[in-house]
């Protein structure tokens, strides 16, 4: 099995420049075999002639999977029409349909929530005001809840997350000493990082210590979340491990356990060392029963393996709330 994570070091995705050529904007260099295609964190469209934005119909999008941001995109001046002021020549908007957005530096980056007023519905996608000139673009099959037009709403999309329940990307606290011994609390942010550590101290076997740097470290199959995302997102809960003297590892294997609870799998996941073959095997159990052991996991595909065996893929999904007293559909 590698020893190092050098192999697996991913290159960050290229979003689209500044161009006012809209068809370009959201196509990204696949970069490895962890990405896939995303979109630009926010769209910029200005307006020519006259400054109203009256006139036509709404095109009418075909569904498809994902969802169609060309057609998203073609249709937005006639679904602002009205809401956008008469001075005004230009507009934003951000397309939520589930990929990652990416900051102008490359990075993945994690949206804040935010609170709007829908302005108006599709069969793709919920239109939300959420300022003078912007707007926020929902993918109706992700969101919790439709709202009706002219529901004031707060917008929730997916953010990872700590074990503790924390945004993965909240600067670290961490206690350092002056010169004359006097403590104080020092907060550091690496741009562009959003860790999600397990919560173990540092082992004494090197092959714990190498699983915990592969969970979190290596992609989820995604390519936005590490490992340890993955499990924060199925719930993961009650960690142990096993952390064995050199002479027990084969009669003790190096392991991490947790408890998971997501629609594909409640029980019991392990994930241990098998030192005769220099591979990893992934148990399920429920209720101390043997659901499943899956061998010969090698280090790369372990996130794949635990995806296919707990992540139901609801994590994707953006929480919506209704502020206004107006009624909603929920999914």
């Amino acid at each position: 099995m590698c020893r190092t994570l050098a192999a697996c070091s991913l290159a960050l995705p290229a979003v689209c420049p500044g161009s006012r050529d809209l068809r370009d904007c959201g196509a990204v260099r696949r970069a490895g075999r962890f990405f896939r295609r995303t979109h630009a964190a926010s769209i910029h469209l200005t307006l020519k002639g006259s400054t109203s934005l009256a006139g036509g119909s709404p095109l009418v999008a075909t569904r498809s999977l994902p969802m169609d941001t060309q057609a998203i995109r073609a249709q937005m001046p006639t679904l602002v029409v009205g809401h956008v002021p008469s001075n005004v020549r230009s507009f934003k908007f951000n397309i939520f349909d589930g990929q990652p957005k990416v900051s102008t530096l490359g990075f993945h980056i994690d949206p804040k929530p935010f609170e709007g007023k829908v302005i108006a519905t599709t069969d793709e996608a919920i239109i939300v005001k959420t300022a003078r000139a912007e707007f926020a673009v929902l993918d109706r099959t992700l969101v919790t809840e439709v709202p009706d037009e002219g529901a004031k709403v707060q917008v929730e999309p997916y953010v990872r997350r700590r074990f503790d329940g924390q945004r993965a990307d909240t600067p670290e606290e961490q206690t350092e000493f002056t010169a004359d011994g006097q403590p104080y609390t020092a907060k550091r942010f690496v741009l562009g990082s959003a860790p999600a550590k397990l919560p173990i101290p540092e082992p004494r076997c090197p092959e714990l210590q190498e699983l915990i740097v592969q969970l979190e470290q290596l992609p989820a199959p995604d390519g936005f979340r590490r490992i340890t995302h993955l499990l924060v997102d199925a719930s993961a809960r009650d960690i142990t491990w096993v952390d064995p003297l050199p002479a027990d590892i084969i009669r003790t294997p190096p392991a991490i356990g947790f408890t998971v609870a997501t629609m594909k799998f409640q029980g019991r996941v392990t994930v241990l060392y098998e030192r005769g073959l220099d591979l990893y095997a992934v148990e399920l159990h429920r209720d101390g029963e043997l659901i499943e052991r899956v061998d010969e996991v090698f280090f790369d595909i372990l996130g794949e393996t635990l995806e296919r065996l707990i992540d139901d893929g609801s994590w994707r999904r953006i929480r919506v709330q209704c502020l206004s007293s107006r009624k909603a559909v929920r999914h």
